[in-house]
């Protein structure tokens, strides 16, 4: 270890995570028209520095500064008396330098014009940010969904990342206020590197067409398995009909979607209770509304098992309210009573405040019993 590297450490000092080299799109082939112009001003100088040395006795020095003021044409005259034929040679040597200057300013405006350079020095610099994200969403395929997604992730401070394989996507980004974004097809394995899906808290597919979901989950999972990652992601992907959502969920999906299902809910609940037609709006989906709703693990070990609800005092100690509990086997119980048991690996329905919940979740996972009970 060397003295910076023991300075760092003393001084907690982080260095910015970097993206693999190998993932960073090459600039330099894009630079090989470049490399003429460039020879030809290297051989413009020499034959130059050598003419004036030869021609007219000039000292090395003299010769390359005599050689660079004609060579560029700034108009500095000459720095020693120069014969006829060193004049000549001056000639040509301007003409020459004006020729190779021309080709290089045309061959530059050239590949600006072609945008691939620019193209890859943005793409170099998201890169670079992408990196630093953690917790973040993969979001894949831009369409109306994505853009609705994408507000109310912002809106919650949830980081995510787009990718589309269309090159309208960059013009996307800048009308949806996309932060990081890339151009490539979803699926493939460079793709999900670039994402830095690695650190992701999982990814959102919202393609109008299933293969591309199918595709997408298949290779998520895929990727799981070869980087052996300690926890799954949380895929989430949409579909139209009941049997594809069924297809999706077997293949790999958490949750999946189904706008006309939705849609008909919404709309027979609102023909059944109008006055109830903004409720989950208003309660539910604000990311500035105190209350919110939340599914709680109660793991093996918990203190809670095999107790009756109303023996964990939860909505005394933390204030929040349980509404519903899902078995181990799937069974879901609306507004349980007191004497429900709290079984191990059920999933507790609760409503409250940000802070209740937190506190509800941890005194579940306590092993044994919280000394706030002691106090109800």
């Amino acid at each position: 270890m060397n003295l910076l590297e023991r300075i760092r450490r003393f001084l907690n000092w982080e260095i910015s995570p970097k993206p693999d080299t190998k993932l960073l799109p090459e600039i330099y082939p894009h630079l090989k028209a470049f490399r003429l112009p460039l020879i030809l001003t290297v051989l413009t100088m020499l034959v130059g520095t050598l003419g004036y040395v030869l021609i007219d006795d000039f000292t090395l020095m003299d010769a390359i500064y005599q050689t660079g003021v004609t060579f560029t044409t700034v108009g500095f005259g000459e720095i020693a008396p120069i014969s006829d034929a060193g004049r000549i040679f001056t000639i040509t040597l301007i003409i020459a330098g004006f020729a190779v200057f021309s080709s290089a300013v045309g061959i530059l405006v050239t590949e600006l014009n072609r945008g691939n350079i620019t193209a890859i020095l943005k793409e170099r610099s998201m890169l670079y940010k992408i990196v630093r994200l953690k917790k973040h969403y993969v979001v894949c395929y831009h369409n109306d969904y994505t853009v609705e997604v994408t507000k109310q992730l912002r809106k919650n401070h949830i980081p995510f990342v787009v990718i589309d394989p269309r090159e309208e996507i960059h013009a996307w980004a800048k009308e949806h206020k996309y932060p990081y974004y890339l151009q490539a097809e979803p699926h493939a394995e460079v793709a999900m590197l670039k994402a830095h899906l690695s650190s992701a808290k999982g990814l959102i597919t919202l393609s109008d067409s299933i293969a591309d979901n199918i595709a997408l989950i298949a290779s998520v999972r895929l990727f799981e398995k070869e980087h052996s990652l300690p926890r799954p992601y949380y895929v989430i992907s949409s579909a139209e009909t009941m049997s594809n959502v069924e297809k999706l969920k077997k293949l790999g999906a958490d949750t999946v979607v189904s706008p006309t299902k939705l849609t008909a809910q919404r709309v027979s609940a609102m023909a059944a209770r109008p006055d109830m037609e903004n409720l989950l709006e208003e309660f539910l989906y604000k990311s500035d509304n105190p209350l919110d709703m939340q599914e709680i693990l109660v793991p093996k070990y918990s203190w809670a098992v095999l107790k009756k609800l109303k023996e964990t005092h939860i909505r005394e100690i933390s204030n929040c309210s349980v509404v519903g509990i899902t078995k181990k086997d799937g069974k879901f119980a609306s507004m349980p009573k007191g004497d429900v048991l709290v079984t191990s690996e059920c999933k507790l329905l609760v409503i409250g405040t940000q802070s209740g919940l937190a506190l509800t979740k941890d005194i579940i996972r306590k092993r044994l019993k919280p000394k706030e009970l002691k106090f109800v």
